[in-house]
């Protein structure tokens, strides 16, 4: 499949195609974010009801349609419960209205709310799904007990290889690739770093005691007294895809062409980043912690960015490179949050109800034919989906959270080494450790073994299950590109600690779960692993990590993580789509063009790979999602 254009069967040529489609936002103007009210009596007396019926039985146990409005009214009590706004207490940020809402994402995250000007732009905090009393740290002192290293050795360490047999490695460097848009907090401090005790049988190879830099801190003082540390978001919050297009209107500009809207690629490649020092990394938004899986996926959406160029030029000749720019940047990050939606999160969270619940947020619970006939029935999100709704940004300003970025600590996914095999044949070559394919040797590794190959290595090979005892050696034993030695187990750990992140019970308490009652229940099926857990926290359940107590509960059957984690996705998932204009009130064809709608709906993962990549036509032949294992040719 070579063709730019979506398969459709109501393709528009550019003599017929609409020639009004407005420079700016067209009538009717984007309704107003609602207040949001108390909970009706409906709402109040659902989510009592649930919750007396998950004393005995959690909702994944329940019939699929009966789960279902299940999770729904417990993410209406996340939404009002567990959205707490850090400026809030002090007001150290004044809201000020943008003086227009522009029609395009604005490069910095600016300008997406009618009333608040920096909602969700870089450079603004990090918010809480804790409540603000739960989210101080520990002194330093109580944040090395049990230490974190320990932690890292006992609980977290490779024993053997397991793996997640129903997802390949595309899908651990999806999540990877999506979260470098979302949130990032910055470089770390080098003035004062945690000191990290070894005992004495420690095998660490790098600085004895080793020493972790301290989380930047927030450069906005608080003037509010008792408020616990807040931390800079240096990414734009929004669901922007500005890990391919940059948090800066600089560094966007300096992605591009100029000409026809499109990124610069050479010779089917991101060309080297141009910045001192990085040069073995590809010219991309956010190339951070960068790999080859990284690389392959930022390549294949700015091939896919460039592509809706074309095809948008096709129809509207008269536009300029910065209104192509703007309006594909709008469909591919769509694009990008669909396959997120209704492709990735069904695959690591296989399970009927979630199937049909991911299906819901983007298109609802009536069948397809029917938005497409009548357009939306009704203003709600459970009819026709969250796309096109009024905009709700809930219990507080839309942000990222402290949590939402604790939850996506997955590290496990990564395996220590990748078996290339040849597209064409499906014959095995050499296997090659994941440090031969990070970092300084990102680049050298797409040279040499190429896109084809890498990528149907990376369709038939499995990522890691999020399990103890499976964080990859190779991040344990990690050097950066900076020359940094470090342990990203004992990281992980940390920055729970430093940043306030409850600890385990607490955190399930807080999320409407009941707390464990003993180191047993805790591990549930692993019970080899309960005398461990016990021995290394002091028989303390209350001190238990969030990180190490998801890695270990029993989970739903199909769940790639925990029911605890998934509480977190499931208020964030919906949130990131329900507070942004451009995926609610501004998700309509005077903004999108009546195409870039129909080249959403039309494409998915596998089309967007076989479009730029024809070649893996074989591989993927009857497998019906990219994320799950492609066919052993």
């Amino acid at each position: 499949m070579t063709d730019t254009a979506p398969d459709t069967d109501t393709s528009t040529s550019s003599a017929s195609a609409p020639s009004d489609i407005p420079a700016q936002p067209g009538s009717p103007p984007p309704s107003q974010p609602a207040p949001h009210g108390p909970p009706s009596v409906l709402e109040r007396l659902g989510s009592a009801a649930f919750a007396r019926l998950n004393r005995r039985r959690e909702w994944h146990t329940l019939p699929t349609a009966l789960g279902m409005l299940n999770l729904r009214f417990l993410r209406d009590d996340l939404r009002r419960e567990n959205l707490h706004d850090t400026y809030c207490a002090g007001g150290e940020r004044p809201r000020r209205a943008p003086a227009s809402l522009p029609p395009f994402r604005s490069y910095d995250g600016s300008a997406y709310d009618p009333h608040d000007q920096d909602m969700g732009r870089v450079g603004t905090r990090l918010d809480r799904n804790a409540p603000l009393h739960l989210a101080f740290p520990d002194s330093d002192a109580e944040l090395m007990s049990p230490s974190p290293r320990e932690v890292s050795r006992h609980l977290l360490a490779r024993r053997s290889f397991m793996p997640a047999p129903t997802l390949n490695l595309l899908a651990a460097a999806w999540i990877q690739f999506e979260n470098h848009g979302w949130a990032n907090h910055g470089d770390n401090e080098k003035a004062e770093p945690f000191t990290v005790p070894l005992a004495e049988d420690d095998d660490w190879a790098g600085e004895c005691p080793m020493r972790i830099n301290r989380t930047r801190p927030d450069p906005v003082a608080h003037t509010t007294p008792h408020a616990p540390p807040t931390y800079e978001n240096t990414l734009t919050h929004w669901w922007d895809g500005s890990q391919i297009y940059g948090s800066s209107e600089e560094r966007c500009r300096s992605l591009r062409t100029g000409e026809l809207g499109h990124l610069i690629l050479q010779d089917g490649r991101l060309p080297a980043d141009p910045r001192p020092g990085v040069s073995c990394l590809d010219a991309t938004g956010m190339n951070s912690d960068y790999w080859a899986g990284l690389s392959l996926l930022h390549t294949l959406f700015a091939k896919e960015h460039n592509a809706i160029c074309d095809y948008l030029h096709s129809h509207y000749r008269t536009w300029d490179d910065e209104r192509l720019f703007h309006t594909a940047r709008l469909v591919n990050t769509a694009l990008m949050a669909k396959i997120h939606t209704v492709e990735w999160t069904p695959g690591i969270l296989d399970t009927p109800v979630l199937h049909h619940a991911m299906n819901a947020n983007w298109y609802g619970v009536l069948p397809r034919w029917v938005r497409k006939k009548y357009g939306r029935i009704g203003q709600g999100e459970m009819l026709s989906g969250i796309l096109g709704s009024p905009t709700d940004h809930h219990a507080a300003p839309f942000s990222m959270t402290e949590e939402f970025v604790s939850a996506y600590r997955l590290h496990p996914l990564i395996p220590d080494e990748l078996t290339l095999r040849d597209h064409r044949s499906g014959r095995r070559g050499e296997t090659i450790g994941f440090n031969a394919m990070q970092g300084a040797t990102t680049r050298t590794a797409i040279d040499a073994h190429g896109m084809s190959d890498l990528f149907y290595s990376f369709g038939t090979a499995n990522p890691g299950a999020l399990v103890l005892h499976n964080h990859p050696d190779a991040l344990r034993n990690l050097t950066r590109l900076s020359g940094e030695h470090t342990d990203l187990g004992t990281v992980d750990i940390l920055r729970d600690r430093e940043r306030g992140i409850p600890r385990y019970n607490a955190y399930r308490k807080m999320l409407r779960k009941r707390p464990v009652t003993s180191f047993e229940e805790l591990t549930g099926d692993h019970p080899t692993d309960t005398p461990l857990l016990e021995e290394l926290y002091e028989g303390r359940l209350d001190r238990v990590d969030t990180l190490v107590g998801n890695l270990v509960e029993p989970r739903p059957a199909g769940f790639g993580f925990s029911d605890s984690l998934f509480r977190i996705f499931i208020l964030m998932a919906s949130r990131r789509l329900k507070s942004d204009r451009f995926f609610t009130t501004d998700y309509r064809p005077e903004i999108y063009t009546p195409e870039g709608l129909e080249w959403i709906d039309r494409n998915g993962m596998i089309r967007v790979l076989l479009r730029h990549h024809p070649e893996l036509t074989p591989a993927l032949d009857g497998v019906t999602n990219a994320f799950a294992p492609w066919r052993n040719l």
